[in-house]
């Protein structure tokens, strides 16, 4: 079964009726006319752009915690363990 793409309570491949099956999740629509409409792609980069920054902040958010997980690496081993360069009001560990 076709399924068409709907955008403000119209479907974007300009067809008309009410039984046919609409969806607004991308990935469901399987209507190559729709598919093709500005809409459509525009939802879609849209989409793909959101997914995107939050791949993007969720690597920044661990990448800025290895800082963290050094220190305490570091304080958890024996003896004085010098701290790195950096890392500054901690002369020792």
């Amino acid at each position: 079964m076709v399924i068409h793409f709907k955008v403000a309570g119209h479907l974007a491949c300009g067809r008309h009726g009410t039984t046919l099956p609409s969806s607004t999740e991308l990935n469901r629509v399987k209507c190559r006319t729709c598919r093709n409409t500005d809409a459509y792609k525009e939802a879609r980069r849209t989409q793909r752009n959101a997914a995107r920054r939050a791949n993007r902040k969720a690597k920044v958010h661990a990448a800025v915690d290895w800082r963290s997980a050094w220190t305490h690496r570091l304080a958890d081993m024996p003896g004085l363990q010098r701290v790195p360069r950096g890392f500054s009001g901690q002369p020792f560990v």
